[in-house]
């Protein structure tokens, strides 16, 4: 049996990466959902600070984690993302999900 993993990331821009930082984040979704393990790949925008984003993303194991972050698309991502944003991440197994 296999346990999905699901990863929370909150990213705020940097003073004038806000908007380098959406364009990358929206070039990351449909080749990110396109993944084989990929279940859920979701850009939200904090109601109260638009600013603030969350990544929620959902992979059906940790393979398909570890595969998606040896992906070109990830590798760039990650090669950016810290001049772009202040990024906190959770990686999550679950317990009791519906």
């Amino acid at each position: 049996m296999s346990t999905h993993v699901k990863i929370m990331a909150t990213l705020v821009p940097k003073p004038g990466k806000a908007e380098e930082l959406r364009t990358l984040l929206d070039e990351m979704i449909g080749l990110s959902r396109a993944e084989p393990g990929n279940l859920r790949y979701d850009l939200w925008q904090d109601q109260v600070a638009p600013a603030r984003f969350v990544l929620d993303e959902l992979y059906a194991d940790a393979d398909a984690v570890a595969a998606h972050r040896a992906t070109p698309h990830f590798q760039r991502y990650l090669s950016v993302i810290n001049d772009l944003a202040e990024r906190t991440a959770a990686v999550l197994t679950p317990i009791q999900v519906a």
